[in-house]
């Protein structure tokens, strides 16, 4: 009774906790590919507070894995640093869009919000605002809240768990990267209007992979950075 109060007095409580509860469905795909970067993260010798720690403050889902996994290809921390970023350029498209959200509020709110913005929850409060409910800023960080609480919630379990597997590539979960990446790769997907800036992405990590010698990292920075500035010029409204 007493949170139906607070909610009824309250529109951002209300708003935050819809977000909260509508994220859950995907929060579920959230946490399978949270313990498989659990998993890759224990390979590069990560223990579960690193990787819990790591996830609050990157919170970045592909980004982490694609580090990571440079990590453990022995690419050095500066080229695995560089490569999640590149790859996570993306993220400053969707903070752009969300400006309306974050005029006029706190400053603490609008790290808040840039930092708990994720392609699912973003995606989620566009289509309840088609649906006509009211999903503003307090829906966004609901569903960031959920989200990011299962991600570090399944990437620490996945790296408790590695250490009760004594061969990962007997059971095939040497797999797991590539298996979670796919994954977030259909998340990711919104339409045909990113058919062209995944195909440059792609173009260019496959040209440069092929023509030129640089290490697969820099292929990875360039093509996230290609695919971001294409989508940025194709979507500029």
């Amino acid at each position: 009774m007493a949170i139906q109060n607070i909610s009824a007095r309250s529109p951002a409580f209300s708003q935050l906790s819809s977000g909260l509860r509508d994220i859950l469905p995907l929060a579920a795909g959230v946490a399978v590919y949270g313990l498989a970067f659990g998993l890759l993260a224990a390979q590069a010798s990560m223990d579960g507070l690193q990787t819990g720690v790591m996830g609050t403050i990157v919170f970045a889902g592909s980004s982490q894995i694609i580090a990571v996994e440079r990590l453990v290809a022995g690419t050095g921390a500066g080229a695995a640093i560089l490569a999640g970023l590149a790859l996570n350029l993306r993220l400053l498209l969707i903070t752009a869009s969300l400006r309306d959200e974050y005029s006029g509020r706190p400053w603490w709110q609008v790290l808040l919000g840039v930092h708990l913005a994720t392609d699912e929850n973003w995606a989620l409060m566009h289509a309840m605002r088609a649906r006509g409910h009211q999903a503003g800023y307090w829906y966004l960080v609901g569903g960031g809240i959920g989200l990011i609480a299962v991600w570090v919630l399944s990437t620490v379990a996945g790296a408790g768990f590695a250490g009760t597997v004594p061969e990962p590539k007997a059971l095939g979960m040497d797999f797991a990267f590539t298996a979670a990446f796919i994954a977030i790769l259909r998340s990711l997907w919104s339409g045909s209007t990113m058919v062209l800036p995944w195909a440059g992405s792609a173009a260019i990590v496959l040209l440069t992979g092929l023509l030129t010698p640089l290490d697969p990292t820099w292929t990875l920075i360039l093509g996230g950075l290609g695919g971001a500035v294409l989508a940025g010029v194709l979507n500029d409204d």
